[in-house]
């Protein structure tokens, strides 16, 4: 056997680096679990505790002394050990690398949990203009990361290398992209940059709307990043305790926040909406929290007493003392009270699916603590509902506190009550108890609770006939793009034009709809193989959170809580939280068994050797061949060299592929942030002054896509180049009715009622239920025949004149039809004061038998 060197002061062989090198890391891993860690399996968590379960202790065959000697039955060595310096420098190197392990766990959960709130405070993130600072927030912290990964990756020495084909080693980009694909979760990222892609695709290409589909390419985006942010973080040791951390924040901020502001604690803005509408709300008043919308802060907060219910059913399983137990259901009562609030029917319905569903997965002696945990908070909170109901969500801070205080000490007691009676030891009269309080209260809340809903109904159900319109408008929009889709904001760019009556919705109240509407049958595809993916992991690894992921997917279907990227983001959390329970459950299971280890020898270990070099290598680059001399390289065949050049092609574009991605959002990202800042500021400024043309020119600079921005500017520009621009603006927005209605404003004042009529034409093509508009059109139409007939072009002034006519006639016709329809007029579509005047007067001007220029022609334009 060759001589063996000293390196770092720890004995290696110079064949056998690689496999020393796997067995010291190995046991760097071990240490982990020797070091004192809590680890607990959350295979069982809904189903009661694990049995059978392995000590984590480090077992194996050798001893460990504390003279830092590993005792081995080792021929080649006299001593039997693999030795180490006095100075303990390997047990400093393992230091080392633990700290500096702990740091990057440290600032990945940090990282991602900053995201997550930003994400909770902003809205939920349903605006682009909230999504633009969060992105470039993910975007640098990770470009940063990725700039000290690549730096941090050391080249193997000359010494050090393995022999490869084709080289002497492994170089830099070949061990970068080792590590990126080492990941176990890291394949997840794929899903979300899929989605990026279509939209992207769509931008290129050609959608209804570019910066529709813009904006969606960035949010996918920031999803991606999420997305690896939480694969990684659910890759290391305390991954786990991180997401469990960040989950409580974001959920016990979303529902104090909301319970506080309806107490008048928390000034919060828009946080509750009132409505006067008996079929949009029973008390006339509705929670939406941070988010702003009730439907959607019903559906995330249920998400979160959901988890908190199944995580307080474990506890109450068996005795614990009374301090844990009042800690495990102490979000219980305020989540279940923001539920209600929120007085979403959707948001109560999947929750309510997803808890029977909670129940029957549990096994038969577990479905018991579940009631336990679930009864006294919901009768209380439905009680506080009742309460806070009654005063519109407006009541006085102190009474407001108090039964808010009131309610919360009941559910704590009651629970503790009802706990100690399940555990008591008697024969059955504490359980018979323990059941009749929980039908009791089930009872109560239900009665409560309902009584909204009733109230809802017997107003009306026009809300859900306008949303059936809605879904089927939206099915017969999709069939013209099955596969592919039209582009981001589909339905907000093309609702006016294809709605069967003047229903308002920006939105499709459909999150599979609105999906494909925008992508298509492959954009479902893919949501769909995620979510079950995501789904299988979370039954098999974590079933206490399958019915949070539940209630995403239910309600998701029945509103546009897809819209906001905080449920996404929630989402992808909980699939990270459920791989980050595997990878504990799979290190218990490591750390219980015995490892075995056998000595490195010159003959008896080469198959070793080799069999850890295969592991060591990325499945990614596996396919290249091995030899043990290269002196042989120029030897090969053009085919080998062809397969070296292939491979490195791969490293490099999977480097430069993730520069371009994360470099690309954070560069675009930026300059539309400063676009809607330059915006603001110009719509600060008095209308028409230099100052306001200057900031809309850099908004234009920096984002030409907005059709808002082009519409603005367009005003303070001279007609022709005006016209020119907004022309151009059309490959943008080819589907915005605005940007055809000025175009016909600018052309009917130089007195070309034709074209004037064209683009009116297509405007209303685009928005019939939009009375104004139509007045409008009218209006100008009426100028652009005055002009015609002044310049001595009568002909052209009556057949533009005729042309309003038919405009009119047809406006009237619309507004007779909705009226005698009896179909919702949300949108309060009806004949404006000034239209029968433009029409009167089109009409005398279409004749030719009266003067063109009478008083009654010149109108103030609506």
């Amino acid at each position: 056997m060759k001589n063996r060197t000293m390196y770092k002061g720890v004995v290696r062989d110079r064949r056998g680096y690689a496999a020393n090198e796997v067995i010291v890391k190995q046991a760097f891993e071990r240490s982990h679990h020797a070091n004192g860690t809590e680890y607990v399996d959350n295979r069982d968590l809904c189903n009661g505790d694990n049995k059978g379960s392995k000590d984590s202790t480090y077992n194996r065959e050798d001893t460990y002394n504390k003279d830092d000697t590993y005792k081995k039955d080792d021929k080649n060595n006299p001593n039997g050990a693999i030795q180490t310096e006095v100075s303990g420098s390997f047990s400093w190197t393992l230091r080392s690398e633990r700290i500096l392990g702990s740091g990057c766990t440290v600032g990945l959960g940090i990282l991602s949990i900053v995201l997550l709130l930003a994400g909770c405070l902003s809205r939920g993130l349903y605006y682009s203009a909230d999504l633009y600072p969060v992105i470039l927030i993910a975007g640098g912290s990770i470009l940063i990361m990725f700039l000290l990964f690549l730096v941090g990756i050391r080249p193997q020495k000359a010494s050090e290398r393995i022999p490869m084909s084709l080289g002497q080693g492994r170089g830099r980009l070949e061990r970068i992209v080792e590590k990126i694909f080492r990941f176990p979760g890291m394949w997840r990222v794929l899903w979300p940059l899929g989605m990026m892609t279509c939209f992207g695709l769509h931008a290129w290409v050609g959608s209804v709307s570019k910066q529709g589909s813009m904006d969606e390419m960035l949010r996918w985006s920031l999803l991606a990043m999420f997305t690896l942010l939480t694969a990684i973080l659910a890759t290391r040791t305390d991954g786990a305790r991180w997401l469990a951390c960040g989950w409580q924040m974001a959920g016990g901020l979303l529902v104090l926040s909301g319970i506080l502001a309806v107490c008048g604690i928390l000034p919060l803005p828009f946080g509750v909406m009132r409505t006067a509408d008996p079929e949009i709300s029973s008390a006339g008043a509705r929670l939406g929290g941070l988010l702003q919308y009730p439907n959607a802060y019903g559906a995330v907060v249920g998400m979160y007493a959901l988890e908190r219910l199944t995580a307080a059913a474990r506890v109450i399983a068996r005795p614990v003392p009374a301090g844990r137990l009042i800690a495990a259901v102490l979000p219980l009562m305020p989540a279940q009270a923001a539920l209600l609030l929120s007085e979403s029917r959707g948001a109560w319905l999947a929750t309510g699916c997803a808890a029977v569903a909670a129940f029957a997965l549990q096994r038969r002696g577990a479905r018991l603590p579940l009631l336990l945990a679930m009864a006294a908070p919901l009768a209380c909170a439905a009680w506080l509902y009742r309460q806070l109901a009654a005063a519109q969500l407006a009541p006085a801070p102190v009474p407001g506190l108090l039964a808010l205080a009131g309610a919360w000490a009941a559910a704590l007691l009651g629970t503790l009550l009802l706990c100690r009676l399940w555990h008591s030891g008697a024969a059955k009269a504490p359980r018979a108890a323990a059941l009749t309080a929980i039908v009791l209260a089930g009872a109560a809340a239900a009665l409560m609770a309902v009584a909204s809903t009733a109230d809802r109904l017997a107003a009306g159900v026009g809300t859900g006939v306008s949303r059936l319109q809605m879904w089927r408008d939206a099915l017969q929009l999709w069939t013209e793009a099955a596969w592919l889709g039209h582009g981001g904001d589909t339905w907000r760019n093309m609702l006016r034009a294809i709605q069967s009556s003047p229903y308002v919705g920006g939105e499709v109240h459909n999150g599979l709809l609105d999906l494909a509407l925008d992508t298509g049958m492959i954009g479902i595809l893919l949501v769909a193989g995620w979510f079950l993916i995501t789904l299988r992991s979370i039954l098999e690894f974590a079933p206490q959170l399958f019915p949070s992921v539940l209630v995403f997917g239910l309600h998701g279907a029945m509103d546009f809580d897809w819209s906001f990227t905080l449920f996404w983001m929630l989402f992808i959390w909980l699939g990270a939280w459920a791989a980050a329970l595997k990878m504990e459950a799979e290190g218990i299971q490591r750390s219980g068994g015995t490892v075995e280890y056998t000595p490195i020898r010159s003959k008896s270990g080469s198959k070793l050797r080799s069999k850890m070099r295969s592991k060591s290598r990325s499945l990614f680059l596996r396919y290249l061949p091995t030899q043990s001399h290269p002196s042989a390289v120029p030897m090969r065949s053009f085919f080998h060299i062809f397969q070296r050049v292939t491979a490195r092609l791969i490293r490099v574009s999977t480097v430069m592929i993730i520069f371009f991605w994360l470099g690309g959002t954070v560069w675009l990202t930026s300059r539309y942030a400063v676009a809607e800042v330059q915006y603001r500021q110009a719509m600060s400024e008095p209308y028409g002054t230099p100052a306001q043309k200057v900031h809309l020119m850099a908004a234009l600079q920096s984002n030409p896509n907005r059709p808002d921005i082009v519409i603005s500017l367009a005003r303070s520009l001279p007609g022709r180049e005006a016209e020119s621009f907004l022309l151009n603006s059309l490959s943008h927005s080819p589907m915005h009715p605005q940007i055809y209605i000025e175009l016909g404003r600018l052309v009917a004042q130089f007195g070309e009622g034709q074209q004037a009529g064209e683009y009116f034409e297509q405007a209303i093509a685009l928005n019939r239920y939009d009375g104004i508009g139509q007045s409008a059109a009218l209006y100008w139409m009426e100028q652009a025949a005055r002009r015609e007939w002044k310049a001595g072009f009568t002909d052209r002034a009556q057949q533009t004149a005729a042309a309003g006519v038919q405009m009119y006639e047809r406006y009237q016709l619309l507004t007779e039809e909705v009226e005698a329809g009896n179909v919702r007029n949300d949108r309060r579509f009806v004949l404006e004061e000034h239209a029968p005047g433009y029409g009167e007067n089109l009409r005398r001007l279409a004749s030719g038998s009266s003067p063109p220029f009478t008083p009654e022609l010149t109108k103030r334009s609506p």
